[in-house]
């Protein structure tokens, strides 16, 4: 009796994480609402982009790895800098919609200290690199091939699996400042960067 008891408990738990995982579909929530159930203080306005008062922001957990082209990369190093989280995916539309305009704001603002970085995940690293380069993006990507980083880098409510595209801004200090669970003009993306960009460290 055990013996059988044991691959289905094995099937139950493989079926979870496959569920928790699963990227069936490029959704995000149009009004920005929380996934997870986490409280992670995100106020949202009608465009569906969500922000923290400064002194409510949580921090990411770990966010570092490989990157696509084989490099080591920490999101921790670039504290100090306003940072931009795209998650992605080769096999999403609303992302290849959206590369244009990541591209652009991201070759403009680097020079006012602004560092972008993708989160590729659930995807072929072969295609995500055809996909950077077809979009000419200027900036790195972790490979989250099977959505570790999704899952366990950030707090609890703060992304959604199923939400791809989804976009974070991170403040000087490192810390969640907005959120979009949405494909983004260039106009979103800008108007989630500016009020950040305008704000100082802590300490400053």
């Amino acid at each position: 009796m055990s013996h059988s008891r044991a691959p289905r408990g094995l099937l139950l738990t493989a079926g979870a994480l496959a569920a928790a995982l699963a990227l069936t579909a490029c959704s995000g929530s149009p009004k920005g609402t929380s996934g997870g159930g986490g409280n992670t203080n995100f106020v949202t306005n009608i465009g569906g982009i969500a922000t923290i008062t400064k002194d409510e922001r949580p921090a990411p957990k770990e966010l570092a790895g490989e990157t696509l082209e084989g490099d080591r990369l920490d999101v921790a190093d670039f504290k100090g800098k306003v940072v931009v989280l795209n998650l992605w995916g080769d096999w999403c539309n609303p992302c290849r919609a959206e590369a244009p305009h990541f591209a652009k704001v991201a070759g403009d603002l680097k020079s006012e200290g602004v560092e972008f970085v993708g989160i590729n995940t659930r995807s072929d690293k072969g295609k995500s690199i055809k996909f950077e380069k077809d979009f000419k993006i200027p900036y790195p990507s972790l490979y989250d091939r099977y959505g570790k980083l999704v899952l366990n880098g950030f707090p609890k409510g703060a992304v959604h699996p199923q939400a791809i595209p989804s976009t974070l801004v991170l403040d000087r200090d490192g810390k969640i400042a907005a959120r979009a669970l949405k494909a983004l003009s260039e106009k979103e993306l800008r108007s989630m960067i500016a009020p950040v960009l305008a704000e100082k460290a802590d300490g400053q």
